[in-house]
């Protein structure tokens, strides 16, 4: 809270959990904010591989209000979240010899009392080959390119979701710039959370998986294995080949033994 800083003040957090959530009260002063994750020991860099990024992504609240957030790299600002934001992801990288903080900056009101700036965060090592961000992320290029074979095997290794399914709509939201795909699923290979639930044909569970409006997705028929990872609880596409190429591209690794896992095809 506000009312127990001084004014003018700068209060010293450290944010060490990979994901969570902070909420300033009546916002006065600033609070910087060191980013310092508690990074895997698999993150380590390994003998003739470069160091691998660290990413952060923020989402504020629909009622973030009384600051201003900005991004500190090396002493100097930018501004990642403005007062009353639009509630989008905001994500940025950096390698872990870097110094970055997050500065979130009291902005002058004489009634402080209605303001409250909050928001959600994740802090994560290297994202893998294909992280799913959403539009507004340091990874835009290349996000819509489809993967390639290595890409999908490593994705169904390694995603929050892997979901065998067709696609039963489609929906853009062109103020969060994110198209919505309604998803049919036949069989959940992998959920780490409740995404698919039954609500559909019976037997069919249900949900939704995000992707960036830019790449265009399309309604098509055909069965589809639909990979990703979790996003502030929201399930954002990875990888998503046709079921029989997958079949095909996994079958051929299985006969040359480069499949990374096992996968149950059928």
């Amino acid at each position: 809270s506000g009312l127990s800083q001084e004014a003018g003040s700068v209060e010293q957090l450290s944010l060490h959990c990979a994901e969570g959530s902070l909420e300033w009260l009546y916002p006065t002063g600033a609070l910087r904010l060191r980013l310092a994750p508690r990074l895997p020991p698999t993150s380590a860099a390994v003998k003739g591989r470069s160091l691998p990024h660290v990413t952060a992504c923020i989402k504020p609240t629909g009622t973030f209000r009384g600051a201003q957030l900005y991004l500190e790299r090396e002493g100097v600002l930018e501004l990642l979240l403005p007062e009353a934001p639009r509630p989008r992801a905001r994500c940025f990288s950096w390698l872990p010899q870097e110094k970055v903080a997050l500065f979130l900056q009291a902005t002058p009101h004489p009634d402080i009392s209605r303001r409250i700036a909050a928001f959600r965060y994740e802090l994560r090592g290297d994202w893998l080959a294909r992280p799913a961000l959403p539009a507004a992320s340091l990874s835009a290029e290349g996000a819509c390119r489809p993967c390639n074979d290595t890409e999908i095997l490593m994705a169904i290794c390694t995603s929050d979701f892997v979901i065998r399914g067709s696609i039963r709509s489609v929906s853009n939201d062109a103020e969060l710039q994110e198209s919505i795909i309604g998803v049919s699923a036949t069989r959940i290979h992998r959920q780490k959370f409740p995404l698919f639930q039954a609500g559909g044909r019976p037997g069919r569970p249900v949900g939704s998986i995000r992707t960036p409006l830019r790449c265009g997705v399309k309604p098509g028929p055909g069965t589809f294995l639909f990979t990703g990872w979790l996003h502030f609880g929201e399930a954002w596409l990875s990888c998503a080949p046709r079921y029989r190429d997958f079949q095909r591209i996994y079958e051929g690794a299985q006969r040359t033994r480069q499949n990374p896992c096992e996968f149950p095809v059928d």
